[in-house]
């Protein structure tokens, strides 16, 4: 009862390839994350330093945003161009972001005039 898999052993130059791409995407990930964690520290420190709120709050909008797109990119593999299905996922996260900001233009507007 053995299973018909093939074991396909990769070379030398395929390994040292595979072991660089990995160690690159790893950096680069690590560096977005700290990246994240540092704007996270940045919007904690304006709200402690009890600055205006007509600064913190754009700030901190800013800050957010910077980070969603940091996410996107770096964790949802958006930057990822070589993939056969990063179209649709393209397509689904631009789609979802043009919805939510239909609606909070929309809820803006009802709310403020």
């Amino acid at each position: 009862m053995g299973h018909d898999t093939e074991f396909q052993a990769k070379t030398k130059a395929q390994y040292q390839y595979d072991r660089h791409h990995n160690a690159v995407h790893m950096r680069k990930q690590v560096v977005n994350f700290a990246i994240m964690i540092f704007l996270t520290f940045l919007a904690f420190t304006v709200v402690v330093a009890d600055f205006s709120p007509f600064f913190i709050k754009p700030l901190i909008l800013l800050l957010a945003a910077i980070q969603v797109v940091l996410q996107l990119y770096s964790f949802m593999h958006m930057d990822d161009k070589k993939g056969h299905h990063i179209g649709v996922i393209q397509l689904f996260v631009w789609t979802g972001a043009l919805i939510a900001f239909t609606f909070f233009i929309t809820f803006l507007t009802i709310i403020w005039w």
